[in-house]
């Protein structure tokens, strides 16, 4: 457990990083992400700290805002799964029946499609830019967390101090509210970490293929696709913005890890 609250502490360390860089680039810190900064794919040195780009354009500017554009858009499509998965999980696992049933298709229909594909078939109907990002990230994320947290949901709804709470008379509102919601809460917080990881890495993937974020703002995904074209020339072009998107999703898979075994001990894996 030493080992393990070590390394989450690692990646929430890394996470506020991010997000100070975030906000650095937000206010302007790293300079203009756009003005021209020297000679055209020149080697990191002073005064462009990660290299230039093809036009000119330093990336350490571009970089910090690729990761605030990232982490905005990930984090807002999050909070959107998570209001609608516990919505739809919590009234699905305690009523049963045919909601549950309606519930539970439409997520493994959604479940079923690769990610990318999903994401790509949403950015092809939206158009390409950040709501099509946006809700791609919300498609892909939302049938894992609903099915789990209905699945707590169902469990939680079988315990006594729930059905006392209803023959006590408590309007179902407040059943859920006040007795099924913070049982399950340790699932969406659990879960939540793992779809923000993967909604970086299907926002990075969109912007990549060409269907998220579109130049001349900058992603973490435009960043990587515009720098693949002079990776042999200017490797610096792709590196920073690689290095950062592995870290960001490295670290909320380990806070993520770490949040699991302290809020459900039960899910532990051991080895003996």
């Amino acid at each position: 457990m030493r080992r393990l609250d070590r390394l989450t502490v690692a990646g929430l360390a890394c996470l506020a990083l991010l997000t100070a860089l975030a906000l650095a680039g937000a206010a302007g810190l790293g300079g203009d992400p756009d003005a021209i900064a020297g000679p055209r794919l020149r080697p990191p040195g002073p005064g462009w700290w990660l290299g230039t780009d093809n036009l000119g354009r330093s990336v350490l500017p571009r970089v910090l805002e690729g990761v605030g554009t990232t982490l905005l858009l990930s984090s807002a499509a999050v909070l959107v799964t998570a209001a609608l998965s516990v919505t739809l999980g919590i009234v699905a696992g305690y009523r049963g029946g045919w909601l549950n049933e309606l519930v539970m298709r439409v997520v493994e229909v959604l479940y079923s499609f690769p990610a990318i594909v999903l994401a790509i078939l949403v950015a092809a109907v939206l158009g390409p830019g950040r709501t099509a990002a946006l809700a791609a990230i919300v498609l892909v994320t939302i049938p894992l967390m609903t099915r789990l947290v209905r699945a707590a949901a169902a469990a939680v709804s079988q315990r006594d101090y729930v059905t006392s709470a209803v023959i006590s008379g408590a309007r179902l509102p407040r059943v859920l509210a006040r007795h099924v919601l913070p049982n399950v809460a340790g699932t969406v917080a659990v879960q939540g970490t793992y779809a923000l990881s993967v909604g970086i890495a299907v926002e990075g993937g969109l912007s990549f293929l060409g269907f998220g974020v579109q130049p001349p703002q900058a992603s973490l995904g435009v960043l990587i696709q515009q720098g693949g074209t002079y990776m042999i020339a200017a490797p610096w072009l792709i590196l920073g913005p690689g290095v950062v998107l592995v870290a960001a999703i490295l670290a909320i898979n380990v806070v993520g890890d770490g949040l699991r075994d302290r809020l459900e001990p039960r899910e532990a894996r051991s080895l003996t």
